[in-house]
């Protein structure tokens, strides 16, 4: 497998992450595309509070590896690109055989979608606005795209297939990230989130982020959230200090795939992650993981993409697609 040169350095500390996103290239014709680890409620921990799962809590905490890179990632895409707007999609919003576009005007309510958590988790603030004339015209994009597509109105139920809460809003896996990114206060900037392909295809979800590539050279940054890790079913799995040799053999061979320089052995590489050996284990179910799918197809200029890597922190890999 062809490998870019720069693969040999994997971003997993500090002053190696900050330069790697120093390194990104400043007001391009295209803003790239980004995969990026979105963590958990556990990033808005209270600072002082304690967790049967004190190891998790040191990576993915409010102290840990993620939540500091989350708040240099946030800065430099404001300093790099100066985006209109923001499009965002979740590993916690699927819809099936459509696209939805929240419309929420000027305030965007958020959807606390998680239980069993300390009561300052539900008093978590995000305040940040939406843009009706972006949202209608994405759907008009999916459309144009042969994909059905609407708006949400804010009364419209975010619960499918009997998972999750209902309700409207921004979900947990931009609210919680954003406020370390950017700020609990932003509403200089619209965000608009898309729901991913409930079939978790990959390919299928490769086509979702196709469709909004073109934002990207109208000055919209295009996000795509999940983790590269993700197994409810054992806790252990999320912590590098606890995780076993399976399921660092899989984040691994993410990198490699992310590292391949050429773009249709990348795609190629990336399609078949499903098919590794630890695979399952890492993700009983996808859905935490085809958003790299929808980053990859945002990101897809065609013969020449290249993509970097951002951070390699364990199980919370970012990447730029189209850079």
């Amino acid at each position: 497998m062809a490998t870019n040169s720069s693969a040999a350095v994997l971003p997993r500390t500090q002053q190696e992450w900050r330069a790697a996103l120093a390194s990104l290239p400043a007001s391009p014709k295209k803003i790239p595309a980004f995969f990026f680890g979105h963590g958990s409620p556990m990033l808005a921990f209270p600072p002082t509070a304690s967790s049967p799962f004190d190891s998790i809590l040191s990576h993915m905490g409010p102290n840990g590896s993620l939540a500091n890179f989350l708040r240099d990632f946030g800065p430099a895409l404001l300093e790099k690109y100066n985006p209109k707007a923001i499009v965002v999609f979740s590993a916690h919003w699927e819809t099936s055989g459509e696209r939805v576009v929240t419309d929420y005007g000027e305030s965007n309510p958020l959807l606390m979608d998680y239980f069993g958590f300390q009561k300052e988790l539900y008093e978590l603030e995000f305040k940040s606005r939406g843009d009706g004339v972006l949202s209608r015209r994405i759907v008009e994009l999916y459309k144009e795209a042969g994909q059905l597509a609407r708006t949400t109105p804010i009364t419209q139920s975010r619960g499918q297939d009997g998972r999750g809460f209902q309700g409207p809003g921004l979900d947990h896996g931009v609210f919680v990230p954003f406020r370390l990114m950017f700020s609990p206060t932003f509403t200089t900037i619209p965000i608009i989130q898309v729901s991913i392909d409930a079939s978790l295809s990959p390919q299928a979800n490769w086509k979702v982020g196709q469709v909004v590539n073109k934002l990207r050279e109208e000055g919209v940054l295009v996000l795509s959230g999940g983790l590269t890790i993700h197994n409810l079913r054992d806790f252990s799995s999320f912590s590098p200090d606890g995780a076993g040799k399976a399921y660092k053999e899989f984040d691994k061979a993410v990198l490699d795939a992310l590292s391949v320089d050429d773009a249709e052995e990348r795609r190629k590489a990336l399609l078949a992650l499903p098919q590794h050996p630890s695979f399952h284990l890492a993700h009983p179910r996808a859905e935490h993981f085809v958003p790299i799918y929808v980053a990859a197809g945002a990101g897809d200029d065609g013969e020449g993409t290249k993509a970097k890597i951002l951070s390699a922190v364990y199980g919370c890999t970012t990447v730029a697609f189209g850079v």
